[in-house]
């Protein structure tokens, strides 16, 4: 009987060890909750197919992604529902920043971890940051441009959101790097067009019957420089333009190609999606605690826009 005794507690140790063995080496699943700022938008609706592209790599992440359709109210209730589903990671790339900050400062004091992405929200304890220097990506343009714009030059200015951290920062580097330093430069047009291609189509629409000369479009995206750019395609009397913008779509690939868009700088969306789903794997996984990173913003011109076209093409973009 104590022989029978000492058998039955040898297996059950035995059983204990193997399934905390089993317990310990079993992988984990985490909820990571992309809440993108708005697929209309190229720019970000080709950071929202790099993040499921990128996805796939990390079978131990489901990543759902969300549409906010720029619209503060609907991306700060995708942060309070990721919160209440129990999301452990938010990746937020905001509308507005400082709309989206109380709740995001909300979820990490919930505990759920948070990255912000294009464009980063600052001075939030506990939260990850992935991001471009947008002061840096407009400055590349701004200072070539100095060289480019002929003198007494009237442009036209198109801005992203007020608040949002890129917006305003690609703004002020354009005023420090060019329009100071060019007092000879005239705006004659100048409008928030919220990253979108619609809307800066209808300003540049009055603008063209208000001014039968512009010389240049100084944008703070792709988007937004393709739209006014297509207003005047047909117009013989912007032939000559020049058109400045950020983040290398492939359609301001295109343009550029074919010497119809000046420069961009390059916001590479597979990279800044690859680096978020690789910080938000490392934060999961007890990796790193905290990061804020960013990525390069090299200057695409007609000289070198074939070496670009090739990332388009090698993900189907462009053909």
């Amino acid at each position: 009987m104590k022989t029978l005794l000492k058998t039955i507690g040898a297996l059950a140790a035995v059983a204990t060890v193997c399934l905390a063995t089993a317990t310990v080496g079993q992988a984990r699943d985490y909820k990571v909750a992309f809440i993108a700022r708005a697929q209309a938008d190229s720019f970000a609706a080709w950071l929202a197919n790099g993040i499921m592209d990128e996805a796939k790599k990390y079978p131990d992440l489901k990543v759902d992604v969300m549409d906010s359709q720029a619209d503060d109210a609907k991306e700060n209730a995708f942060i309070e529902n990721a919160v209440a589903n129990k999301y452990d990671l938010i990746i937020v790339q905001p509308n507005n920043g400082e709309a989206q900050r109380p709740y995001v400062e909300r979820a990490v004091k919930d505990g759920v971890k948070v990255i912000t992405t294009n464009a980063r929200i600052k001075n939030i304890p506990g939260s990850s940051s992935v991001d471009a220097d947008p002061y840096m990506q407009a400055a590349v343009n701004a200072r070539q441009a100095l060289k480019q714009v002929p003198q007494n030059a009237k442009v036209v200015v198109l801005n992203g959101p007020p608040g949002n951290m890129h917006a305003d920062a690609r703004r002020l580097s354009w005023q420090k790097e060019f329009f100071d330093k060019r007092p000879d430069v005239k705006i004659v047009g100048e409008q928030i067009a919220h990253w979108n291609k619609e809307e800066a189509m209808r300003y540049m629409e009055d603008w063209v019957q208000a001014n039968p000369q512009i010389d240049a479009i100084v944008s703070m995206n792709d988007n937004m420089a393709a739209g006014a750019l297509e207003v005047i395609k047909d117009d013989p009397r912007f032939k000559n333009i020049l058109a400045y913008g950020v983040d290398g779509t492939a359609e301001a690939m295109l343009l550029i190609q074919s010497g119809k868009m000046t420069s961009t700088s390059l916001q590479n969306a597979y990279d800044l999606a690859a680096k978020n789903m690789s910080v938000a794997h490392d934060l999961l996984t007890g990796k790193i605690a905290q990061i804020d990173t960013d990525i390069d913003c090299p200057l695409v011109t007609k000289d070198n826009v074939e070496e670009f076209i090739k990332i388009h093409k090698k993900s189907g973009a462009i053909k």
